[in-house]
């Protein structure tokens, strides 16, 4: 490859200095610190030329998810080593284990004025996965004309070629330095190598659990955060967190694979475990891949069939072996990949490496059990006039003539006085109103919600608050609500009564009551709702569970939040060069399994935004819609993206984004329960790029966001997954800021008292 060396000396007062006698001390060429101006501390010219997956730099380390093709290179405008005394190359490096890097040196044969340059290379082998020193003595470039040396590059990567590099300070060694210099090997200088001891196995190694839909089949990770997924190949995948199972069911030529990461077994792991339930005549291959430089790209394939490993299926669950030897030719120490291909459909259990050559199996601990309150409270009872809300004579009004109805793709059935609902998505409610501006409910406060009704109670009952101005055409609309789980109020099978006063809202701005969050497409059948001044005697009701509050909008005066959920990496260095160069803090919501996941870079990436003044919240750990899943797995869900924010940025949060904006009471809940103080965040001003950014027509983005801040809207969500959204980003900014309202992050938009000053 050809590189052009360029010569910014004035630029951040950089000068590349003029060597003229032996070196006293070791010549530091780059630490980083320039990186964004693509600069070393010589002053000259340093780039992946995007060539990277990813790459990001903090003074002192530089971080890459490198690409087959990718290269970093480093300029030294021309250096004598000989007259200087240079005698070698040191830098730190982390790489995956088993990795292995070429470094290229380049230099000019006619001397520092001539024009072409020729090529020197060393392989870096050895790599072990922590960070290493590595000395490389100049005189091990065979051939290179060390009086003219010109550039230093890092390429042929191998390994975990997705996962994530750290190169730290580069320098040219002196070895007048008073530190002396430092080797790393007593190999043939040609090759760096590093021999380190093997650890070994005590308890089994887990490859997946199944304990998370969305992690398998949206995130597309395993219990190692590693890339698993069947590209799409099998007719479904149902994961059953529970019992800790997954069910595949094949198309023809379907597959699925685990990844295991460049995995060593030698000496630790004697084989695969995992529990199996297929029907009689069921026929399985399981495929290992091996490579022994960790390249995804170059790997051998060995596989034995179900009949060959000696197994039979009947339609029970068995526990089931997957022997390493039996795998002849394959390399234990560099395993990539585990493939299954199937004949029928097939429900696995956790699936494990153990240790050693006897078969053990991988047993989940105990999940937390579901620990609602059974606390309740006396009977009240007010003095205004009961009434009737709805007895569903009409499908457009209810009793009160005011509007009902329900989120398109809700099936609903208005018949013989009542209403069926059958819901098969959390995201839709059925909303039946109380009046048609702001209701005063201040003096039902005793009162009761009486729902009469049939079939399943697992739904959340949500009582909406307006906006100030009592206006649906200013954002946000409704304003805010708050929420209850029909099932704990449900004092019979055909009852349920809910007491105001469990609803936290300002009830001079009431707007109506909200059906929502359906957890299961078991239908409904309503026959009466109404409001009653008390409720029997002889039920019990139970104590209101606290709730996280729900916002759509800045409570701050005059205030603006761009609130900004998942992205990709490589997008990131834009966003907050947009941002910085506006003048604005922002939030970013994260999700947690991609920022443990190191090939992603988002933990740097997140640390950069964190150190640059941004707030980081929560947005989930895998990314599904919280009310589609069980309490429990809802609880995993927060615990997990807690940890990964705590782990990965060494900090925490108590705004929290859900995925989708999908909320209900059981999140609320449980949020509250979590997280004291904790706050759930939604939007009035979307942007769509979930519907435009990738479409024909992506100036939809701008559109959108000028008639959702048009109705007043100051709380912004989008992503930075795409690049026309964020190439939106500074116009969204420029449109904010004509508003005249001071953009600020979510934490200030709210007047959290912990919130940094403004």
């Amino acid at each position: 490859m050809k590189f052009i060396t360029i010569g910014l000396f004035s630029v951040l007062g950089l000068v590349v200095r003029g060597v003229s006698a032996a070196c006293a001390r070791n010549l530091l060429v780059d630490d980083f610190t320039y990186f964004r101006a693509k600069l070393n501390l010589l002053g000259v010219y340093a780039s992946d030329d995007y060539t990277m997956s990813s790459i990001s730099a903090i003074p002192g380390k530089l971080t890459f998810t490198p690409k087959a093709s990718s290269y970093y290179h480093t300029n030294f405008g021309c250096i004598n080593a000989i007259k200087d005394d240079y005698k070698a190359i040191q830098f730190t490096v982390k790489a995956p284990a088993g990795g292995s890097a070429t470094l290229e040196l380049q230099t000019l044969s006619g001397g520092c004025g001539a024009a072409d340059y020729q090529s020197h290379f060393v392989e870096i082998t050895g790599l072990s996965g922590s960070t290493q020193l590595i000395t490389v003595t100049l005189s091990r470039f065979t051939g290179a004309s060390l009086s003219a040396v010109k550039t230093l590059v890092w390429e042929g990567f191998t390994g975990k070629i997705v996962a994530a590099w750290e190169l730290g300070r580069i320098e040219l060694v002196c070895p007048n330095a008073a530190t002396g210099m430092s080797t790393t090997s007593s190999k043939s200088p040609s090759t760096v190598a590093f021999v380190t001891s093997r650890a070994t196995c005590s308890a089994p190694l887990l490859i997946d659990d199944w304990i998370s839909q969305s992690r398998l089949t949206f995130l597309f990770y395993n219990a190692l955060t590693e890339p698993s997924s069947d590209d799409g190949t099998m007719k479904s995948i149902v994961v059953s967190s529970s019992t800790n199972r997954v069910t595949f069911t094949p198309k023809s030529g379907a597959y699925f694979y685990s990844n295991l990461g460049c995995l060593s077994a030698t000496n630790k792991y004697g084989g695969i475990s995992l529990r199996i339930k297929a029907p009689a005549g069921t026929t399985l291959t399981i495929e290992l891949q091996s490579s022994a430089s960790c390249n995804p790209n170059k790997f051998q394939s060995y596989d034995r069939t179900s009949q060959q490993l000696g197994w039979t299926f009947d339609g029970t669950e068995k526990l089931y072996n997957i022997p390493l030897a039996s795998f002849t030719g394959l390399d234990n120490d560099h395993i990539m990949s585990i493939i299954f291909t199937m004949s029928k459909p097939v429900t696995f259990g956790p699936m494990a490496l153990y240790c050693g050559s006897t078969v053990a199996e991988y047993i989940p601990p105990p999940r937390p059990t579901d620990d609602e309150p059974t606390a309740t409270v006396p009977i009240t009872s007010a003095t205004p006039t009961a009434f009737i809300i709805d007895h569903f004579a009409s499908s457009t009004e209810n009793a009160l003539g005011y509007w009902h109805g329900a989120d398109e793709g809700m099936k609903t059935t208005y018949s013989g006085g009542k209403l069926t609902i059958v819901s098969n998505d959390t995201d839709l409610a059925w909303y039946t109103q109380l009046t048609g501006t702001c209701r005063d409910m201040r003096s039902y406060a005793n009162a009761y919600l009486h729902v009469q009704y049939s079939g399943s109670n697992k739904f959340t009952i949500a009582l909406q608050q307006h906006n100030s101005a009592c206006n649906p055409d200013i954002a946000p609309y409704p304003e805010t609500w708050d929420v209850v789980s029909a099932d704990r109020y449900a004092v019979s099978a055909t009852d349920i009564y809910v007491p105001l006063a469990h609803f936290s809202i300002n009830k001079t701005r009431t707007i109506g009551f909200a059906f929502k969050a359906f957890q299961t497409t078991d239908p409904t059948t309503f026959e009466k709702i109404e409001i009653v001044s008390t409720a029997p005697t002889n039920v019990k009701i139970p104590a209101k569970v606290p709730t996280a509050p729900l916002y759509f909008a800045c409570t701050r005066p005059n205030s603006f939040a761009f609130a900004i959920d998942d992205g990709v990496p490589k997008l990131a260095q834009e966003v907050m060069q947009i941002v910085r160069e506006e003048g604005i803090k922002v939030t970013f919501f994260t999700v947690g399994a991609p920022l443990l996941d190191p090939t992603t870079n988002l933990s740097n990436v997140y640390k950069e935004m964190y150190s640059q003044g941004h707030q980081i919240a929560l947005h989930s750990f895998t990314h599904p819609k919280m009310e589609s899943i069980s309490i429990v797995d809802g609880d995993w869900e927060l615990t997990q993206d807690i940890n990964a924010v705590k782990t990965a940025l060494g900090i925490s949060s108590k705004y929290f984004r859900p995925p989708f904006g999908n909320e209900g009471a059981h999140t609320r809940e449980r949020l509250a329960k979590q997280i004291p103080g904790a706050s759930v965040i939604n939007w009035s001003v979307d942007v769509e790029d979930w519907l435009w950014a990738e479409s024909a027509t992506p100036e939809k983005q701008l559109e959108a966001f000028k008639r959702d801040v048009g109705k007043g809207g100051n709380l912004v969500v989008m992503h930075y997954l795409y690049p026309s959204t964020v190439g939106y980003l500074r116009e969204f900014i420029q449109l904010a800021k004509k508003t005249g309202k001071t953009l600020m992050r979510v934490d200030q938009c709210l007047e959290d008292p912990e919130a940094p000053p403004l």
